[in-house]
């Protein structure tokens, strides 16, 4: 599907997914980003490519995989044994 979206819309779309991979720091470490550059795309000091959305999709892809398989692995535990030998 493809969307066409002011520059503002796409900036305040962006910087939401920003808060949604943890914040600018961590979101430069999972696109391989500048922090600082994400800051500015935030800001619109610097302006977003369509690229630049398609990669922050796809990190938050990867996220939500990330996170299904974390809830996998605790959604069947019932108890923790507080005194393990």
């Amino acid at each position: 599907m493809t969307v066409t979206l002011t520059m503002d819309e796409a900036r305040e779309r962006f910087a939401h997914c920003i808060q949604v991979l943890g914040g600018a720091t961590a979101a430069s470490r999972r696109l391989e980003v500048d922090e600082r550059a994400i800051r500015r795309f935030v800001s619109g000091e610097r302006p977003l490519s369509a690229g630049m959305l398609q990669d922050t999709a796809a990190a938050l892809r990867k996220l939500v995989n990330e996170a299904g398989a974390a809830e996998k692995e605790i959604a069947g535990v019932s108890a923790i044994d507080q005194n393990p030998s």
